[in-house]
């Protein structure tokens, strides 16, 4: 199956077009529409998207991302393959999918093999349509990577530096993700055991769930994603803050 993440928004054709250029290809393609809502040209949301959907997709799933504000330029399209296939710019998008598919090797898409195979110049400004979508339809019907282009170093795919900085008793985080609810996704998985959380001048409980504090009531727990997160019971953590996805916060866990 082939699952779709883009930041096209579902006003114009553009999700529609991508789809019909994969079903033009390989007409009995299973598409899965995880979002083509993430934030304009958001490659750190798109990844973490990414990420949660590879984890709990099956193996040898095809995941097609297109967020790319680079669209058109010298950036690569790049497939990498694993346990799953990402099909993707080489933009940072793949950064935490990667840590979950195993990577073993990758590829750059070789846009004039592709013109030749769906019959059309390639759009500089519609690679979703006419790159990345055909190269996911062409591996669903089981080609091999390498027939799509050539082999390249898989250390030197472009990733995001999240890494989290620890200073003395207090961290720089970085906001991975606002959800639906306005629960704020931070990029911290491993912590211990803690009581509060310090963060942009709040001093917060640390509890299992949202319910255990009272309605309109900051809190932070380890979300369903395994990530630190801040919330509000009922409200909306990211409206309270005053934080996008993006944002760098410090914070003490106490």
């Amino acid at each position: 199956m082939i699952t779709l993440i883009t930041d096209f928004g579902i006003k114009g054709p553009y999700a529609g077009e991508m789809k019909g250029a994969i079903l033009a290809i390989n007409p009995e393609a299973e598409l899965i529409d995880i979002t083509h809502s993430i934030t304009r040209h958001s490659i750190l949301e798109g990844s973490f998207v990414m990420e949660q959907v590879v984890k709990y997709f099956p193996k040898g799933t095809i995941h097609v991302g297109v967020v790319d504000p680079g669209v058109g330029t010298p950036r690569r399209a790049i497939i990498i393959e694993g346990d799953h296939f990402l099909v993707v710019p080489d933009n940072g998008l793949a950064t935490l999918a990667m840590k979950h598919v195993r990577p073993e090797a990758a590829y750059e898409i070789n846009l004039k093999k592709m013109e030749g195979i769906i019959g059309r110049k390639i759009s500089p400004t519609f690679h979703g349509r006419d790159v990345f979508g055909p190269s996911a339809a062409l591996l669903d019907l089981g080609y091999e990577p390498s027939r799509l282009g050539r082999e390249i170093d898989l250390e030197k795919i472009v990733t995001l530096n999240l890494e989290p900085k620890k200073k003395m008793d207090s961290w720089t985080l970085k906001v991975l993700y606002v959800d639906e609810f306005g629960n704020v996704v931070l990029n911290l998985e491993e912590y211990g055991s803690i009581k509060y959380v310090e963060i942009e001048g709040h001093r917060i409980p640390y509890a299992n769930t949202y319910g255990e504090v009272k309605e309109g009531e900051l809190l932070a727990l380890k979300g369903s994603h395994e990530y630190l997160e801040i919330a509000v019971n009922q409200g909306s953590a990211a409206e309270v803050l005053g934080i996008k996805v993006g944002d760098e916060v410090n914070v003490r866990l106490i």
